[in-house]
């Protein structure tokens, strides 16, 4: 079977009855919409829709965010569809993707099962809001995942079916499922295929329920926890730094004390608070004693060498050297170490087809 296609909607527009319409007008496409708590005034639309062939809806008795919503319908499709079926193919209920670039994704994943297929969009002439959204966005996803992506909001995806499970497991209810979409993708080496749509804008983008403020800091939460951890560790690595210096007047053995003491906190802090990971415990302690081993050489080299060849102060030059180290540990530790079991190294991300390139 060709992939379903899946709608979130809360408040339809007066345009989405003709959205729905359209997507099964071939006759063969299938069609889930979830009405993510809408008032009643708006239960006249969803009955009308009802009658069509082909369309299935799914309700929330109360608004649970989108990122619930496509877990609603990704429930029901692994419950209800063949396991022939290779996916399902994601949109938006605003308008802003067009019934043709639905079908471009269906094709594009059921060419490519196993690969997470994204319609892209250029940002020309877009509403302020929604470019530097995409901008600020698409740039701290390349810093902290390795992987450059064009357009790390588009709601337009092709996502593979033994991709889904793993999905339904993530935390995330809002619009950072999305994101967290994402960087499962990358973590698992999933091959991420672009496929260039139409770039629609209603207005300025006012249909949307996207709040630029609220809802970027919920997609960069996982980042603020990892920065408040940090903050904590690097106290407590510092003042053990100073301590053992004060007594010892050497920095390797203060830099090894501290390193030993602050990452056993931030171990405990990363896998339980920051990445919630629910891999098993050892496999995880063995890669972050490796980059602990490692951040500390690069660490010691740092600070040898700016106290040696700048002439700084041994404290000064240490805080410099960790925090020219932070995102890089951030990305090593987000993509490497802490690794959800379903999709990452220690259990294979299982499917169907050709390997899967990064």
């Amino acid at each position: 079977m060709k992939p379903p296609v899946i709608i979130p909607v809360y408040k339809p527009g007066p345009g989405f009855g003709s959205l729905a319409r359209a997507v099964i007008s071939d006759g063969r496409t299938e069609l889930i919409i979830v009405d993510d708590g809408s008032p009643e005034k708006y239960s006249a639309v969803f009955s009308a829709l009802r009658l069509l062939p082909r369309v299935q809806i799914l309700r929330h008795a109360v608004n649970l965010g989108k990122g619930q919503a496509l877990k609603t319908a990704f429930n029901y499709f692994l419950n209800s569809f063949p396991p022939s079926t290779p996916g399902v193919v994601t949109a938006d209920a605003d308008g802003q993707h067009l019934p043709v670039d639905i079908a471009a994704l269906r094709r594009a994943l059921s060419d490519h099962p196993a690969s997470l297929c994204l319609g892209v969009r250029k940002f020309r002439g877009v509403p302020a809001r929604s470019a530097f959204g995409n901008a600020v966005t698409r740039w701290v996803f390349r810093v902290f995942s390795g992987r450059a992506v064009s357009d790390t909001q588009t709601g337009l995806r092709g996502i593979p079916r033994a991709f889904l499970p793993g999905l339904l497991r993530t935390g995330g209810g809002g619009y950072e499922f999305e994101l967290e979409m994402l960087l499962l993708a990358v973590r698992s080496g999933m091959s991420i295929r672009e496929v260039p749509i139409n770039t629609v804008y209603i207005g300025k983008n006012e249909t949307s329920h996207f709040n630029p403020v609220l809802d970027s800091l919920r997609i960069y939460f996982v980042f603020l926890r990892f920065s408040a951890a940090a903050l904590l560790t690097a106290l407590v690595d510092n003042f053990v730094f100073a301590l053992c210096y004060l007594f010892s007047s050497s920095a390797l053995p203060s830099i090894v004390a501290a390193r030993l003491i602050a990452s056993t906190l931030s171990f405990i802090l990363n896998k339980n608070l920051v990445f919630r990971s629910r891999a098993r415990v050892l496999p995880e302690i063995l890669r972050f004693t490796f980059l602990v081993a490692l951040f500390m050489s690069i660490s010691y080299g740092l600070v040898s060498l700016l106290t040696a060849r700048a002439g700084m102060n041994i404290y000064a030059a240490k805080l410099l050297a960790e925090g020219a180290l932070f995102l890089a540990s951030f990305a090593v530790q987000n993509i490497l170490v802490f690794i959800r079991p379903e999709t990452g190294a220690e259990t294979p991300y299982p499917y169907s087809g050709p390997a899967a390139r990064p």
